[in-house]
């Protein structure tokens, strides 16, 4: 068999998985034992024998398709992971053949272009410069600067290290100094920790800013306690604010923030994975009100830019910023030579880089980026309206209006419950959805990534979730 045949074996088999799952049809999870499942796709004799392509590709996909979950069934309603844009996907395909790692632009000149020029069109959606031409007469204005990474939390710990780099330009060579702190809210991303964690702060170095009753930063309180770090003798790395936090989808107020920051000497970084692609929506943008006085931002196109996974972009205000986060030696990389493009590998962890940027593009220009901008709308506007639908409900509460496409519920009936509901719901496979704990309690969420979902498929959740409650409740419930 051919490259070309067994492409279209796995196109065939991709396109009948997805009109499937469009139609409602199958369950929306499917979740094996992992040792049944590695033996019905025969992976360790594949391993040892060999063969899989022709009639044996066609099985194993049709076997690894039927335990895969159905991003693009209306009933999907658990995590921020888009339905991609068809084109998007097909450049995933493109990148996976030609492997061009474009890290360095000799290895991948066609993607770190399109890299370049998505880079570039993310900062003006923020408000800021773009870099100047490579063959620019005068590149010593400010402007911004990015890369795009594998993922979110890689891009937090990326601008962690670039506001690091600013405030302790040694602790490439030396190590963080003492006394750094991370200042975020409880609900941030537990990324942010995580990142703390990497760089040698070590956890106990995110400090919890004030907020108010629902978890947003509270810029009136925040000088008080930059202050009272201070007075500890420790210094505030940078500021974390949300746009949007990941529970219950809810912004912070940035320009408030910003303004804090600016006065207090301090970098400000936007976590904006899920909510900063309400910048491509003229109406909803507001959201992001004073973005732009942000020193970095990260911004994940998997999500609502409806990019195949995983791609994030770092950006930052000041390019010289995110160009002093690494500092490195490898003479068969960086050394003097004819340069008609742009290294990305001086702004990243990574070394071999997929060309990410190919995606996004793609996402962007199958529909335009109007396109992408009234689908965010459509799944913003689904949210009031599930919202509203679920608040009509007897004895069901919603958390909170929603910012953004998610929306936060409970049944009424302790947390144990919330979590008994959900197990149901999955075991059952007609429903997929999340939960988190917000303003003490636990809460149902529903991340509605999906455009094929409806008011319908909301209102089919609800009878669903009675359903499960009665058995609960009749005493079915372990």
């Amino acid at each position: 068999m051919t490259f070309k045949e067994d492409g279209a074996i796995a196109i065939e088999a991709l396109e009948a998985f997805a009109a499937r799952a469009l139609a409602g049809e199958g369950p929306v999870i499917n979740q094996p034992r992992i040792t049944e499942l590695a033996h019905r796709l025969e992976l360790d004799r594949l391993i040892a024998e060999g063969g899989l392509a022709g009639e044996r590709l066609r099985q194993f996909l049709d076997t690894y398709l039927a335990a895969s979950t159905r991003l693009y069934h209306p009933a999907y309603m658990a995590h921020q992971v888009a339905v991609p844009v068809a084109t998007s996907a097909i450049a995933a395909l493109v990148d996976g053949f030609t492997n061009n790692a474009m890290a360095i632009y000799e290895m991948g000149p066609a993607a770190a272009t399109v890299e370049r020029t998505v880079v570039d069109w993310m900062l003006r959606k923020v408000g800021w410069s773009p870099e100047p031409a490579e063959d620019a007469t005068d590149r010593s204005q400010v402007s911004g600067g990015g890369v795009l990474t594998h993922g979110g939390s890689l891009a937090n710990l990326t601008a962690l290290l670039a506001a690091r780099a600013r405030i302790a330009p040694d602790a490439w060579e030396n190590g963080s100094p003492e006394g750094l702190v991370i200042v975020a809210t409880a609900g941030s991303h537990y990324s942010v920790a995580r990142a703390a964690g990497i760089m040698g702060l070590g956890q106990k170095a995110v400090r919890h800013a004030p907020t108010d009753a629902l978890g947003r930063m509270d810029p009136a309180q925040l000088p008080a306690f930059l202050a009272s770090l201070r007075g500890e003798g420790v210094t505030p790395l940078a500021v974390v604010a949300n746009a949007c936090a990941t529970a219950l989808g809810l912004y912070d107020p940035l320009r408030e923030i910003a303004h804090v920051c600016r006065a207090e000497g301090v970098w400000l970084h936007i976590d904006g994975a899920h909510g900063a692609s309400a910048l491509v929506s003229p109406r909803l943008r507001h959201l992001l009100d004073g973005v732009e006085l942000a020193d970095s931002l990260i911004w994940d196109a998997h999500k609502m830019l409806r990019t195949s996974i995983l791609c994030a972009a770092v950006l930052v205000r000041d390019r010289r910023d995110l160009d002093h986060a690494f500092r490195e030696e490898a003479s068969y990389l960086f050394h003097d030579k004819d340069q008609p493009g742009f290294d990305f590998i001086h702004r990243t962890v990574e070394c071999t880089k997929a060309a990410l940027g190919l995606k996004v593009f793609c996402a962007l220009a199958s529909g335009g980026e109007g396109a992408i901008g009234a689908g965010i709308e459509q799944q913003t506007d689904l949210a009031h309206e599930a919202a509203a639908l679920l608040r009509a409900e007897p004895g069901i509460e919603v958390a909170v209006e929603p910012q953004s496409n998610i929306v936060c519920f409970r049944l009424e009936g302790p947390d144990d419950l919330q979590i008994e509901l959900r197990r149901r719901l999955i075991e059952a496979g007609d429903f997929y959805i999340s939960t988190t704990e917000a303003m003490g309690r636990r809460w149902l969420r529903l991340a509605l990534m999906n455009p094929a979902s409806g008011l319908a498929d909301v209102e089919r959740l609800v009878g669903s979730l009675r359903e499960h409650l009665a058995a609960a409740l009749g005493g079915d419930c372990a």
